[in-house]
């Protein structure tokens, strides 16, 4: 055990924490990013097998191609569930069924992880620290608060569908964090899952035929769901150019949360991870990871927010935590009986857990900003900062822009341009409206306090 960087909270690593503990808290890591990695294919159809095959092998590449330095979980993007929609109902009235559908989807989303290589070229043309010029912590900041916020809405519905399953999962969260001893003290999040998940099945509150009825071993994805189908029958080219040119435009959105995700990381752990292994690494790793999960059939993966909110619970900040989480992922990936057990833990479990998670990556984004002293005297800070969080917000739960809350589907800025449809998440336009603001507004910040101890956003913010 040891002191983070602002010398209070203790830390763990392997050392300290020895193998059956880091076995245990690998499961835990896993179970936190169950919830939403889960929630992406019940929600538009596709494989939660696959999904936590290929969330698994991409979270391992990712460590892989970034010298197993970053503590990062790649799990299920939310960001491209508008566009699973707007295929599968393009794909209905064409004559398809949802199902025979989202293959197309998936052609879109694996080119969406390949416009990831075209960011990572030119982070490592231009170098890191002129890239994270256009992303100070005024930038970064309010992106991270509203990632939080934009993901606590969801976490409330699953709340409310059994107030009391969730205050289990909540009390018990917070119990063992603020009072807990030992293991219970790391493992919070594993043990509020346990215990509402629990109470849930004593009292009823889970029907388990679903998991009676599967089978203990089974292939995590079939052919007929993967991008290769296409190949067989004949694909239908309209609906194939029509889902790329829907869905490769979100990937603006999820460049901007990944940087987002990646700085809020280093904030947490102390460590500058957008120069060390590289921003550009991190890129690749996330882009090439969700191109490979889209051609079998597996969701969009994502550098993903409550990753950063375990982190800052447990101050477990090892990375071969994570890669054991990976690990267990593609194993459990084999086991239809495991799925269903995931597939029908009561909605109110996964709400509880959440919104702690939730909350503590926008409590992140707030400390980045106090931590490397913004300045909001500046009134050019604050406009930057108010229209960040504010069209993130605002465009994403707008009724009038398509959003949809209790089907999960959020607002966006649509046009055309000729034959060219665009659609732009809330984040995309928050985030390009920020970066451009601090580009051009006057009186932008040179430099940030140099104390030995910085974090990230410090260390970024000299240029």
């Amino acid at each position: 055990m040891k002191k983070n960087n602002l010398g209070q909270d203790p830390i763990y690593d392997a050392r300290t924490l020895g193998v059956p503990r880091m076995l245990v808290l690998g499961l835990q890591h896993l179970f936190a990013m169950f919830g939403a990695t889960v929630l992406v294919p019940i929600l538009t159809g596709l494989s939660v097998s696959a999904t936590l095959l290929f969330a698994g092998l991409a979270t391992l590449f990712m460590h892989l191609i970034t010298g197993r330095k970053v503590p990062v979980f790649l799990g299920s993007s939310f960001a491209f569930l508008g566009g699973y929609a707007t295929v599968k109902a393009a794909g209905v009235a064409a004559g398809l069924t949802e199902r025979a559908a989202l293959p197309y989807a998936c052609v879109g989303v694996a080119c969406a992880g390949l416009l990831y290589l075209v960011l990572a070229l030119i982070c490592k043309l231009v170098g890191s620290k002129k890239m994270m010029a256009f992303f100070p912590p005024v930038v970064t900041g309010p992106i991270i608060i509203a990632i939080g916020l934009n993901l606590a809405p969801p976490a409330l519905n699953n709340c409310a569908s059994n107030w009391w399953i969730a205050l289990v999962a909540i009390v018990v969260v917070i119990v063992c964090n603020i009072w807990g001893k030992g293991m219970a003290k790391i493992i919070p999040i594993l043990l509020g899952v346990a215990a509402s998940y629990a109470v849930a099945a004593v009292t009823g509150n889970v029907d388990f035929t679903a998991v009676k009825e599967a089978a203990w071993i089974g292939v995590p994805f079939q052919m007929q769901d993967t991008v290769f189908s296409l190949f067989k029958g004949g694909a239908n080219g309209g609906l194939l150019i029509s889902s790329i040119i829907t869905i490769v435009p979100i990937a603006v959105a999820t460049m901007m949360e990944h940087v987002g995700d990646i700085s809020a990381i280093s904030s947490t752990v102390g460590k500058n991870f957008i120069e060390d292994p590289g921003l550009h690494r991190t890129l690749i790793g996330d882009g090439i990871g969700t191109a490979i999960a889209s051609l079998f059939g597996a969701p969009a993966n994502t550098t993903y927010g409550e990753n950063t909110g375990v982190l800052a619970l447990t101050k477990v900040y090892d990375p071969r935590v994570i890669r054991l989480a990976a690990l267990f992922a593609m194993i459990l990936s084999f086991c239809p009986k495991f799925a269903a057990i995931i597939s029908v833990m009561p909605a109110a479990t996964i709400g509880g857990v959440s919104i702690i998670l939730y909350g503590m990556i926008s409590a992140i984004g707030v400390r980045n900003m106090v931590e490397n002293h913004t300045d909001f005297q500046k009134s050019r800070n604050v406009i930057v900062a108010a229209l960040i969080i504010g069209l993130a917000i605002g465009i994403n739960f707008s009724s009038a822009l398509g959003a949809d809350t209790v089907s999960g589907i959020s607002g966006a800025i649509s046009f055309t341009i000729g034959d060219l449809s665009i659609s732009l998440s809330g984040l995309a336009v928050a985030s390009i409206v920020g970066i451009v603001l601090n580009a051009i507004l006057p009186g932008k910040d040179k430099s940030f306090a140099e104390e030995p101890n910085e974090t990230l956003a410090g260390s970024l913010g000299k240029y």
